[in-house]
């Protein structure tokens, strides 16, 4: 039997409220700028009052900035979920050398991954509908809503005839999203795959849903600190390009990290709260594809939401699976910076996970109040944290019990 192909991560590229490229996020979150910042919600007329919330949302100007960069108009024909997401890839395939290259025709496979697609033309959509009760939609308003949207932008804007869907499972979509490119590349379908996802539910009627089930913090994201009380929405995207390992060499590609595999699980317990059982099986599964168990340190990229059950859950998670050597892995939670990219989330705190283990560097979380003996771990406080991982392994813990967890090795630790 044929040993499984490697695969190599040779492009990334990300947008959220810390900047507009992969190396701003990286930089903004080592530094500890937060993204996080008061916002009006403002539903309109025929909506309740405007209320202001906690929210991490990318910078206006980020469509004119993309639109120039493709030397066209797209605006009005994507949705700010889709646009986020051909932003990214853009950067990470730029960064591959792969723009233009005839690898991307039917060898290369779109897989990404968003909770709830076209929020903003959705709501857009129902006012008109319900609020100025007229029958007039417009008329790209099914293919801008839809989920599949931005999967489909990406593969027309670099010519990919190759496998192209998205994934939507919560809070995992874009880490599922890159389990799966990577099993096509692992199955021969593909040798390469654009993986990530995005989100753009930051809107007026999406904070409110957030707000009735108590998910949201008043004040700001603080990971496993004592007095924590809730996430913080956030908005954009992120993506990575998957090669197989000798494609990649024989293209002279510059290889920024490696996939060893992951562990995905599902509670079947719960549509919000968490299980130990669910979210162990998936470290663990992925702490094995890695072999990362007896490593003297691994990176740890935390789901880190910032709420009650899922930090305190998800440190007894870590605690099982590695056990009195828990102590030593250092725990990063970079939604305190970015915000909770829903369905995007994973994909982003990969790019950063990898751009730390180049640097050496694990980014601080923000906003700690104290310490939770429930979340007793070795977290990354205060400033960036001189690390000697060379490997990492991230959580993304969905709502439904849709369990992830992922191991990377940084550039040269093979």
């Amino acid at each position: 039997m044929s040993s499984p192909r490697r695969i190599v991560v040779t492009g990334l590229g990300a947008v959220s409220a810390l900047g507009a490229d992969a190396e701003a996020n990286w930089v903004a979150a080592r530094e500890g700028v937060c993204g996080v910042a008061p916002h009006l919600f403002d539903p309109g007329a025929h909506g309740p009052e405007p209320v202001t919330l906690p929210a991490a949302l990318v910078q206006p100007g980020f469509a004119g900035a993309l639109e120039a960069r493709m030397g066209r108009k797209i605006s009005a024909t994507l949705d700010r979920f889709a646009l986020f997401a051909l932003s990214a890839a853009f950067e990470a395939l730029d960064q591959a050398g792969l723009v233009d290259h005839p690898a991307l025709g039917r060898r290369t496979a779109v897989v990404l991954g968003h909770g709830q697609g076209g929020q903003e033309t959705l709501e857009k959509s129902y006012e008109r509908f319900f609020g100025q009760k007229t029958q007039r939609m417009h008329p790209t308003s099914v293919p801008k809503v839809m989920v599949s949207g931005a999967a489909s932008a990406v593969a027309m804007q670099f010519v990919i005839h190759g496998p192209v869907f998205a994934t939507s499972s919560a809070c995992a979509s874009s880490a599922h999203a890159v389990v799966q490119g990577a099993g096509l590349i692992q199955t021969g379908l593909a040798d390469i795959a654009v993986v990530g996802g995005s989100e753009a539910i930051a809107t007026p009627g999406s904070m409110a849903g957030w707000q009735a089930i108590h998910a949201l913090s008043d004040t700001t994201c603080r990971p496993f600190s004592a007095g924590r009380d809730g996430m913080v929405m956030g908005e954009g995207g992120a993506v990575l390009i998957l090669e197989e390992i000798e494609h990649a060499k024989a293209r002279g590609a510059t290889i920024l990290g490696e996939y060893l595999g992951a562990g995905m699980s599902s509670d079947a317990f719960h549509i919000t709260q968490p299980s130990l059982d669910g979210t162990q099986a998936a470290l663990s599964g992925a702490c094995l594809a890695g072999q990362l168990l007896d490593l003297d340190q691994v990176l740890i990229a935390a789901h880190g939401t910032g709420t009650p059950l899922n930090d305190q859950n998800e440190a007894a998670t870590i605690r099982a699976v590695f056990g009195d050597r828990a102590g030593r892995h250092p725990v990063i939670a970079t939604k305190s910076a970015h915000g909770h990219l829903i369905g995007g989330s994973a994909a982003l705190q990969t790019v950063i996970a990898l751009k730390a283990l180049a640097a050496g560097l694990a980014p601080p979380i923000q906003g700690h109040l104290g310490a939770d003996p429930d979340c007793d771990l070795d977290l990354v406080l205060g400033a960036a944290r001189a690390i000697t991982a060379r490997h990492a392994v991230l959580n993304a813990f969905a709502f439904g019990g849709l369990n992830v967890s992922m191991a990377f090795a940084g550039p040269g630790a093979e």
